[in-house]
């Protein structure tokens, strides 16, 4: 992996095939991420129905689809705008977001889907990756300010999750506890797996271990 991917204070504009306009594009279609709780748990039984599945077959689905794309994409080396440059040989921040989303929606539990409520802990997890995670990186990308752009993000993520406690029934003492997992997820260096998927994983692992208390 090239040095550039974890270096807590690179500028990715620089590394990001279309420069500005690329980078732009990749934090839209980050935060763009944020619907798909709604999608999801609202209207995920109607959207899978097309393709006649259920809804969490569905799901499985278009995470193996973007697995396999992913396969193709690393064996040909390419990039596409918004991706940056040392993703040609490395799988994407894309896909691993993809894969901990998927993971999320199949793990935490919740009730029947058709409204918002059957994501009280899906919902949290997902929107914090996708909320704090920008709002962290440009806080790094421009002031060069580690601990400032520690502080703004837990002050997103608990807005994220204690919003989640008050709009969809998520238990107050797992918002309380489970949000800063989330901050922690963006600021663990890991060679390994990106940062997309640990802001979801560290939460989620930490919603499996404190289930049995809630």
């Amino acid at each position: 992996m090239n040095d550039h991917s974890k270096d807590v204070f690179v500028d990715h504009v620089g590394h990001s095939v279309g420069g500005m306009g690329g980078h732009a594009f990749r934090r839209l279609t980050h935060v763009s991420m944020a619907s798909i709780p709604y999608l999801y748990y609202v209207h995920g039984e109607r959207i899978s129905s097309y393709f006649s599945l259920q809804a969490r077959e569905f799901v499985s689905a278009i995470c193996i689809l973007i697995l396999v794309i992913e396969v193709v994409r690393l064996r040909t080396g390419i990039v596409i705008v918004g991706q940056r440059e040392y993703e040609s040989s490395q799988i994407s921040a894309l896909a691993w977001g993809a894969l901990a989303v998927a993971l999320a929606i199949l793990i935490a539990p919740g009730g029947e889907i058709g409204s918002m409520e059957a994501g009280k802990y899906g919902a949290p997890i997902i929107l914090g990756m996708t909320l704090v995670d920008p709002v962290m990186g440009e806080i790094k990308r421009t002031k060069k300010n580690l601990r400032a752009a520690i502080f703004t993000g837990l002050i997103v993520s608990y807005i994220v999750w204690v919003g989640c406690h008050f709009w969809i029934g998520t238990e107050l003492i797992a918002a309380i506890l489970l949000a800063p997992l989330t901050v922690l997820g963006e600021i663990l260096p890991s060679r390994e797996i990106d940062d997309n998927a640990t802001m979801v994983l560290f939460p989620l692992v930490g919603l499996v271990l404190l289930l049995p208390f809630l």
